[in-house]
């Protein structure tokens, strides 16, 4: 057996030796101090051969007594002829004994004794190996799945080639068809937007530019179904091929426009990857289409396992809808389902706003004023950041109990009772989780972006990705359930909510919003009332001045930190992000504050970037231009860095050209 890994460095070292040996001779008679120095420097380097060399042979020694030990006599001679490829490896490392097998299929050049095994399962490690219970490796082509067992002071190894049927695996897998369900999302709006017979223009244009996608890329075929639906099949290689191009079908579609308004058509796509069946499949499509819609639409969402998504895209803001069939529509059902419960609890999201209490306060006006029904909003009064709008219905309304906390609402619920939670989807941000398990019937009304954990079984999840508010969208429902149920107080709440999500009608502002809001203002809302609820201490006022005067740009967007953990800094913070986009040149702002041993971060943008995207990153959610997430048990370095990094890789792909 020869000693590959000493004398790899031995002859350097005894060249080097030989060299300093020469150049004391050299030194000798002019310095004897240089003469000691390299004599020396000779004689270790000899020494470190000599000790490698014993170290190794000591080693491969023991190996071997092993190897005799464990496969002496005719075990040897068989597990020599052993079809499968078996080799020993030493405590260091090294293979010290192969059979044929493992010669002929993987040392085929040269002998592999004294080879290191990490030749042979790189980029695995020998501890992998010898953990887990079959690895899989690749050499020279050939793939194998590796097995190894301790033996007295060494290693055995099995190598099990399964090329072929990782091969026929993999091919089977890359072939699976794979449903994917489109749909014209916004092709109401352009028609509507249209003149003379561009209508017909722009269907053909989009479903041409959907066709050449199946055709060219996921080599499949696409039918058409109705309302601007389509189904396309392909198969699960192609789909692969599409995510790494980050489905481009998106922008090309994106370049059909409408010649009187430059309006972009776009499209939807769900996609049902990893189906054990085709019918399955096609539902796997249909949530992830809705999922995609739920998110703003513009974007693909693809669905494998049965609860993973991928989302490509949604750059596109969303277009308003104008058609308000559906929420009469919902209107009616939720006014069935009020009628057949004995109380009915209004919930928020934890550390509820204006917004989410707002909402809550419409909703309870039209359900225990108009439908003469019991309900209460349920809200916990030491994390609310509205509690200026809370004091303001409680003396609105004294003796009434609009507001109970979670406990009583848990308490006293029944299996009649109905719970409509408001300004949420998410199962994670609801106000009590309690509640929402302990009533099983549970009517959704948001108009954030959808979320994969969503609330599901709902018997009506109201989702308006393109509304303002949900004080926009309980508006627009207590019109249809009754509408002179609210007053002054009620208008004065849903009107601070749809000002607080908008900005003061600045952002996400539709037709609809400013209808909502002329509404309330004919039901008694008083913008000067409303503007005090955004009054603020002047300490809050100084903290959101030092977040602002402490932030630093990157890559065009405003970062500002803060190690401060107090009770009313979410409003400062939330403050802060707003008015860093008032900067020149900032294209989103990111705030990051301390809550406990969290770090939550609010995040702003104009439209140019979707913060949505990025903090979901962190999971978080929201809007495109407004998002919030907080990240678990980290410091305030390292919530920044990551922070750094995610708009690093997100930046690009999430802002619109």
């Amino acid at each position: 057996m020869r000693r590959k890994k000493v004398w790899v460095t031995s002859p350097l070292m005894y060249l080097m030796a030989a060299v300093l040996v020469a150049m004391a001779v050299a030194s000798y008679p002019y310095n004897r101090i240089i003469f000691a120095v390299e004599i020396t420097a000779a004689g270790l380097c000899s020494l470190a051969v000599a000790v490698s060399g014993l170290i190794y042979r000591q080693n491969v020694a023991a190996a071997v007594r092993s190897a005799g030990r464990v496969l002496s006599g005719e075990e040897e001679e068989a597990l020599r002829d052993f079809a499968l490829p078996v080799a020993i490896v030493a405590p260091a490392g090294d293979l010290v004994w192969v059979n044929a097998a493992f010669e002929e299929s993987l040392g085929r050049e040269k002998n592999a004794l004294g080879e290191s095994v990490l030749k042979f399962i790189y980029p695995k490690t020998f501890r992998q190996v010898m953990t887990e219970k079959g690895t899989a490796v690749s050499y020279r082509g050939r793939e194998y799945t590796v097995y190894g067992a301790q033996v007295e002071r060494g290693y055995l190894l099995y190598f099990v080639d399964d090329t072929y049927f990782k091969t026929v695996s993999r091919e089977y897998r890359e072939r699976r068809p794979v449903v994917c369900l489109a749909v014209f999302d916004n092709r109401d709006e352009m028609a509507r937007d249209s003149v003379g017979g561009e209508e017909s223009r722009i269907t053909a244009e989009v479903e041409a530019a959907l066709r050449a996608w199946v055709l060219e890329e996921l080599k499949g075929f696409m039918r058409k179904l109705s309302n601007g639906r389509y189904l396309l099949i392909t198969d699960d290689s192609h789909i692969e091929e599409a995510k790494q191009k980050r489905f481009r079908v998106l922008d090309r579609v994106r370049e059909v426009k409408n010649g009187r308004s430059s309006m972009s058509a776009t499209v939807s796509i769900g996609v049902g990857r990893g189906a054990p069946t085709v019918a399955e499949s096609e539902r796997w499509a249909r949530q992830a289409l809705d999922m995609a819609l739920g998110r703003g639409g513009d974007q693909v969402a693809v669905m494998q396992g049965g609860d993973t998504y991928e989302f490509f895209g949604g750059l596109s803001k969303g277009v308003e809808k104008r058609d308000k069939v559906r929420t009469r529509v919902i209107a009616a059902t939720l006014s069935d389902h009020i009628a057949a419960s004995d109380q009915v609890f209004i919930m928020g999201h934890t550390n509820s706003d204006l917004d989410s209490v707002g909402s809550a306060v419409g909703m309870w006006a039209a359900i225990y004023k108009g439908l003469e029904k019991q309900a209460h909003v349920v809200i916990n009064r030491g994390a609310t950041l509205a509690g200026v709008l809370v004091d303001m219905v409680d003396d609105s309304y004294p003796g009434e109990h609009v507001f109970i906390s979670p406990l009583e609402a848990v308490q006293s619920a029944t299996e009649r009772s109905l719970l409509i939670v408001v300004d949420t989807h998410s199962v994670g941000y609801v106000e009590s989780r309690e509640l929402l398990e302990r009533v099983s019937r549970v009517v959704v009304i948001d108009h954030h972006r959808m979320m994969v954990t969503h609330i599901k079984n709902s018997l009506i999840f109201y989702h308006e990705p393109y509304a303002s508010s949900a004080s926009e969208m309980v508006t627009e429902l207590v019109q249809y359930i009754r509408s002179s149920a609210i007053d002054r107080v009620d208008a004065q709440a849903l009107l601070a909510g749809i000002m607080l999500d908008t900005k003061n009608f600045v952002l996400k502002t539709g037709v609809r919003t400013f209808e909502a809001s002329a509404y309330l203002r004919r039901r008694g809302a008083d913008t000067v009332t409303v503007k005090k609820l955004f009054s603020n201490s002047l300490e809050s006022y100084k903290r959101k001045a030092q977040l602002v005067s402490g932030a630093e740009l990157h890559k065009g967007c405003a970062i500002a930190t803060s190690s401060w953990e107090l009770d009313d800094l979410r409003v400062a913070a939330a403050q802060a992000a707003d008015e860093l986009l008032s900067i020149q040149g900032v294209k989103a702002s990111f705030v990051l504050y301390k809550v406990g041993g969290d770090v939550s971060i609010s995040a702003r943008s104009l439209g140019d970037v979707n913060v949505q995207l990025i903090l979901e990153e962190f999971g978080g959610g929201g809007h495109f231009t407004m998002a919030g997430a907080q990240i678990k048990n980290v410091s305030m370095g390292e919530a920044r860095r990551r922070l750094i990094h995610a708009l690093d890789v997100k930046l690009e792909e999430t802002t619109v050209n």
